[in-house]
């Protein structure tokens, strides 16, 4: 079961290896994103950056297919982009929550800044409401678990996504 759903652009990092996964007490952290998946160098330095979790790097396909062989192991799933977390919620697996983390300007679209870590453009708004629709109406942005939530779809009225 998925027990924690991240969209975070930097995938692995200090906030995820340490703060997240003590939070979500996950059995293993999985790196989903179909790109990053078919990528040796990734799939060899993310394990690295989360010492002492167990890690995976998954496509989509293939994080579906182990969730389904192993569902009662617990999962922290990061996904790199909001399309990645859509396909998994739209699959039907069970996911206890969801939280977007991080998304950093990609270069050459035309981004707006929602919250001071997140950048979105038309596009993303788009996949985002429906990650919340799927959600229960509910999404949340959240650096740190120690931090409060921020809600995610009133950050993006504020940006001038309606």
């Amino acid at each position: 079961m998925i027990k924690h759903l991240r969209i975070d652009n930097r995938l692995i990092h200090g906030q995820v290896a340490v703060a997240w996964q003590k939070y979500i007490n996950a059995q293993a952290i999985i790196v989903c994103n179909d790109a990053v998946s078919k990528d040796p160098l990734q799939k060899m330095a993310l394990p690295l950056a989360a010492r002492g979790s167990k890690v995976l790097v998954f496509s989509i396909a293939e994080l579906l297919e182990y969730e389904k062989g192993n569902p009662d192991e617990s999962l922290f799933v990061i996904a790199k982009f909001p399309e990645d977390a859509l396909a998994i919620m739209e699959s039907g697996v069970k996911i206890e929550s969801v939280n977007v983390g991080n998304a950093a300007p990609i270069a050459g679209t035309k981004y707006v800044m929602v919250t001071r870590v997140n950048a979105c453009t038309k596009e993303n708004a788009e996949v985002y409401r429906k990650i919340a629709k799927l959600n229960g109406g509910v999404l949340t942005s959240q650096i740190m678990p120690s931090m409060e939530t921020t809600n995610f779809l009133n950050a993006m009225k504020k940006a001038g996504f309606d």
